[in-house]
């Protein structure tokens, strides 16, 4: 039937668009959203258990003309993501996406916008604080907007700083790799600083930053977590977030910010970019106009290809209001 909307599986997501396309796509997505043509869905989420989350974000964008919203379960047996999507005229169900994949390019490309809108023009020296599983497309996102010709590592476990390093110098065989001891040995220096770890306590300090670098702090996404410390926010001269509301609400480390601006506003301000006597620092949060953005692509994309399962819309019936009868 033509009105089916489609389910799309991790494999159609993966094929129908890569992390180069998905930063210009999300680019363009914070400066609708700074147009005022896209509203977003907060981010909520729930705990229980110690460390396993509920969150739901989502976003409405009348100018592609979907509204769309991510769920997922968070927890030590791991994730399965879901972005739904919805005509934004009609309501009715255009697509239901495997989001796993398309998070974690959703996520570095993100801070891939807030890189080129922030970084020095001739950054040159990456340095990558952690090494889980998006780790290494945090370095490919910057390497994609920025000409990087060095990386330094640091992860809390020898063996898997060196193994981690690795996968950097298979990604980019160009770049020269290193590792380092510390977070502050990795961040001496560096013209670009990613943090993408699970820490609840904060281990990167103001007096181990250079002059003009700016920061991705990817990893701290609820309140039991942090990685930067309270200097390095005090003293930015620039501190801007995804989405300022949750940032405000759940960034433990964003509690001394006397600013936070949205990502949108620097993207529509290029000249807003710190000075070389000062550091950027972008918070990311996760917001659902990025997944929105790709969803619309992927959707696009993969329906032009002849892919994706038809899904029926769903069929309203009544609900039963006694029991044993209608």
């Amino acid at each position: 039937m033509p009105d089916d909307a489609v389910w799309i599986t991790e494999q159609d997501a993966t094929e129908a668009i890569d992390l180069t396309e998905a930063i210009d796509e999300i680019g363009a997505a914070f400066a609708r959203e700074h147009a005022g043509v896209v509203t977003p869905l907060d981010k909520t989420l729930a705990l229980w258990g110690g460390s396993h989350t509920l969150h739901a974000l989502g976003a409405i964008d009348t100018e592609i003309g979907l509204a769309g919203t991510k769920t997922w379960c968070h927890t030590a047996g791991g994730a399965t993501p879901l972005l739904i999507l919805w005509d934004a005229e009609t309501g009715r169900l255009r697509a239901v996406i495997e989001a796993f994949v398309l998070g974690q390019l959703r996520t570095a490309a993100v801070s891939g916008v807030a890189t080129r809108a922030l970084a020095a023009p001739d950054a040159r020296t990456l340095a990558i604080i952690g090494s889980g599983k998006q780790a290494l497309a945090q370095v490919a996102t910057v390497l994609n907007v920025r000409d990087i010709d060095r990386v330094v590592v640091y992860s809390r476990t020898p063996e898997n700083r060196d193994a981690f390093a690795a996968k950097v110098a298979d990604l980019a065989p160009e770049v020269t790799v290193s590792v380092a001891d510390s977070a502050d040995e990795a961040a001496d220096g560096a013209h670009v600083i990613t943090t993408i770890t699970r820490s609840t306590t904060p281990f990167l300090h103001a007096d181990a930053l250079s002059a003009g670098v700016h920061l991705n702090a990817v990893g701290a996404i609820s309140l039991e977590r942090a990685e930067l410390d309270a200097g390095i926010i005090r003293e930015a001269s620039i501190v801007c977030a995804d989405s300022v509301p949750a940032a405000q609400a759940l960034a433990a480390e964003l509690r001394d910010a006397s600013e936070v601006l949205p990502l949108s506003a620097v993207v529509a301000d290029p000249t807003r970019r710190t000075s070389n006597a000062g550091w950027s620092v972008f918070k990311a949060m996760g917001v659902g106009l990025a997944d929105l953005a790709l969803g619309h692509q992927i959707l696009r994309r993969v329906v032009a290809s002849g892919g994706g399962r038809p899904v029926p819309q769903p069929t309203k019936a009544a609900p039963r209001l006694m029991k044993g009868r209608g």
